[in-house]
Formats: C-alpha cells, sequence, structure tokens
C-alpha cells in the first residue's frame, strides 16, 4: 500500500476538518439486528467508525448524530473508549439530510471543511478520509468512489431503456467531503425546494457544483444486510490495509 506523508500533509495547512457521522438509520434490510451496534471483532460497529477518524490527523473534531435509542449507548461508548475528538452525540433527524443538518448545526466556528459519513462503514481507510479531505480542501467538495463493474441497465415499466457506458460509472462511499459553506448552503436549496437528495454530493450537485472524486475501495463496504457484518469481520482479520494501526 501507499501510504502518505504526514509531516507534508501537516506542513500544507490543511483547513480545520470536522467529521458528521450520520448513524440514524433504522436497519429495516438488518432482521432485526441493529447494525449501528453489532458486534465487529468484541466492539460495537460503530466503534470501528469513530476509531478510523479519531486516529487520522486530519480531522479534528467529531460528531456523531444517531437515534434516540441510540443516544445513551454511542455517549457511553465514546466515554470509555477515551476518544478525545468526539464533541457531541446528537439526536438525528427524520430524514438523512434532517440528520447531517443537525451534525452541521453543532460543529465548531472553527471548521472550513467537513467530512459526512456513513456510521455503518467501519472499516474506512486512513487513505480514503485524508485524500477525500485533502481533494476538498482544493476543489470544495469531495467524494471516494469506485468503478461499477457491472453493466447497468436503464429500466421503465420492465423494459430496457437505456445501457449506460460503463466506463462513466461510479459508486460513490463516503466520507464525503466538503466546505461547510457550501454544503450547508446546498441542504438549504434542497429544503427550500422540497427536494430529496440521495446523498450529500447530490445536494451540492444540485446547485452546480462539481464534486471531485477520489479513489475508493472495494473494502470500505456499508452494512446492509447481516451477511456484511461477516464479510467485516473477515476482512478486520485477514486484510492488512484494514488492520493498519
Amino acid at each position: 500500500m501507499a501510504f502518505l506523508n504526514w509531516k507534508k500533509i501537516r506542513a500544507a495547512g490543511t483547513p480545520f476538518c470536522s467529521a458528521v457521522i450520520v448513524a440514524a438509520g433504522n436497519a429495516s434490510r438488518m432482521r432485526g439486528t441493529d447494525k449501528i451496534m453489532a458486534e465487529l471483532d468484541g466492539k460495537p460497529l460503530i466503534f470501528h467508525t469513530i476509531c478510523a477518524f479519531e486516529k487520522n490527523p486530519l480531522i479534528s473534531e467529531i460528531c456523531i448524530v444517531t437515534r434516540e435509542d441510540l443516544l445513551v449507548p454511542i455517549a457511553q461508548l465514546c466515554e470509555v473508549s477515551s476518544f478525545e475528538k468526539t464533541t457531541a452525540v446528537l439526536l438525528g433527524g427524520d430524514t438523512r439530510q434532517g440528520s447531517v443538518q443537525a451534525g452541521l448545526d453543532h460543529l465548531s466556528t472553527k471548521a472550513k471543511l467537513v467530512a459526512v459519513h456513513d456510521g455503518a462503514r467501519p472499516l474506512v481507510s486512513q487513505k480514503i478520509i485524508s485524500e477525500t479531505v485533502l481533494a476538498a480542501a482544493k476543489f470544495g467538495a469531495s467524494a471516494p468512489a469506485i468503478p461499477v463493474k457491472d453493466t447497468v441497465k436503464r429500466a421503465q415499466s420492465g423494459f430496457v431503456k437505456e445501457t449506460p457506458p460503463r466506463e462513466e460509472l461510479f459508486a460513490v462511499q463516503t466520507p464525503q467531503v466538503f466546505d461547510v459553506d457550501l454544503l450547508r448552503a446546498a441542504l438549504q436549496d434542497a429544503e427550500n425546494h422540497n427536494a430529496t437528495v440521495t446523498d450529500d454530493c447530490s445536494a451540492v450537485e444540485r446547485i452546480g457544483m462539481r464534486v471531485r472524486l477520489t479513489e475508493g475501495e472495494e473494502r470500505n463496504l456499508k452494512i446492509t444486510t447481516p451477511p456484511d457484518i461477516a464479510l467485516a469481520a473477515y476482512l478486520l482479520k485477514n486484510d492488512p490495509e484494514v488492520t493498519e494501526p
């Protein structure tokens, strides 16, 4: 693996970057298992997610947005784990947009960039976090992505309507990193127009901002179904790029 030169990065004076970890979903496809608190290598899944941002030198503070029933458990987890960057564990909104907005409202006034990350992506690497933050510092908006492997069809009423060129298609991951004021404006504009966006990149795309894609990783999977937990556990034990200090 290619290691980043942290001394060079720090010397470059990267803007103050906060992280908003969104962990407010209801895990409807987990067959009754709460994925956020599911055990992964002896710890709650959310522990691994927080730990990745806690370790990264480009992240200055962490705000976690979650469901009401997880407010106390996650706050206690942060306390016993001695996470020093976590400044707030907050109640999320009815939608992802609302949850992200709740996190933005509690960030430090020093924040120039914000990294929005799915709480259910516990294997995000230091490389992904750092490269995406650095790209956002340069371009204003960035997100990691991986090329789509399968041929994708656009369909209507059960029939193929179009086959987009596969080389132009990417699966976008998180963290998605933005200039704080840009993301605030984009989310407010979406709310003003009653627009539903599927991710934070979609919000800034709506107002004409281009998003710089960085290199994602297959291992940065989002835990969605029970088999994903088993795969994540395997990667934690066997993939050196996941288990790196």
